[in-house]
């Protein structure tokens, strides 16, 4: 008695076995690819309204350049910055631009830095009580530091006799009638304007002085025998 095997597949038969199906891809609906791409806009927005809450950007008034004390704000001396709002600093707004310009700087301002309302006042230099004179000066009459406006300074008579009078005995000059002051004599002034330096090397200087001094300095002025002094803040 023989026993029969089952056939082989693809052996006694000779047939071929069929390759597994590869599956087929799914295809997304309509339906899901909206519902994705909301979900992305949802996101984006709601990144949105966190970095709002989070740092709220408001467009102020920025330096472009440097301002010294005292000096009058052009719009070239001012740039738009968009910062992270902080009422506590008061920083001026962009809005303001027309109101700041013609303004005077009340400390030195740095290029970079934003404005606020202390940097910046409409007051004069020129307070009540003074007069204001110019001293035309060359280099040799004035210090090496750099002269500003607001800076503090001290008229020095020395003597020399480079205008109209003329040296007498008593160590003061004479010019149209006018006594000078002696050699030594200081008068304290406060730098309003500095003058453009023009052909001859020569660079009105104008100066605050108490009115009581201004016709004294204005004969010292019209003389050229004096020297610009510099004296800082605290400096007496």
């Amino acid at each position: 008695m023989t026993t029969t095997l089952p056939p082989v597949p693809g052996a006694a038969t000779g047939s071929v076995p069929t390759p597994p199906r590869a599956p087929r891809a799914r295809r997304r609906s309509p339906a899901v690819l909206a519902l994705a791409v909301a979900l992305v806009a949802a996101g984006g927005l709601g990144g949105a309204v966190l970095y709002n809450a989070t740092g709220q950007r408001s467009a102020v008034l920025a330096l472009a350049q440097n301002v010294p004390a005292g000096a009058s704000i052009t719009a070239a001396d001012l740039v738009v910055a968009h910062i992270s709002l902080d009422p506590s600093l008061q920083p001026v707004g962009a809005a303001s631009l027309a109101n700041v310009v013609g303004m005077r700087a009340t400390a030195d301002l740095k290029t970079g830095q934003f404005l606020t309302v202390t940097d910046v006042t409409r007051t004069s230099l020129v307070q009540a009580g003074q007069q204001v004179v110019g001293l035309p000066t060359k280099d040799s009459q004035l210090p090496a530091a750099v002269l500003e406006p607001g800076t503090r300074v001290v008229v020095v008579s020395t003597g020399d006799d480079s205008g109209s009078g003329g040296s007498d005995s008593a160590g003061g000059s004479s010019s149209g009638g006018s006594i000078l002051p002696p050699v030594g004599a200081q008068i304290a002034a406060t730098v309003i304007t500095v003058g453009a330096v023009d052909s001859s090397g020569t660079s009105v200087i104008d100066v605050a002085v108490p009115t009581a001094q201004g016709p004294q300095l204005a004969v010292l002025a019209a003389s050229g025998g004096f020297a610009v002094v510099f004296a800082p803040q605290g400096g007496g």
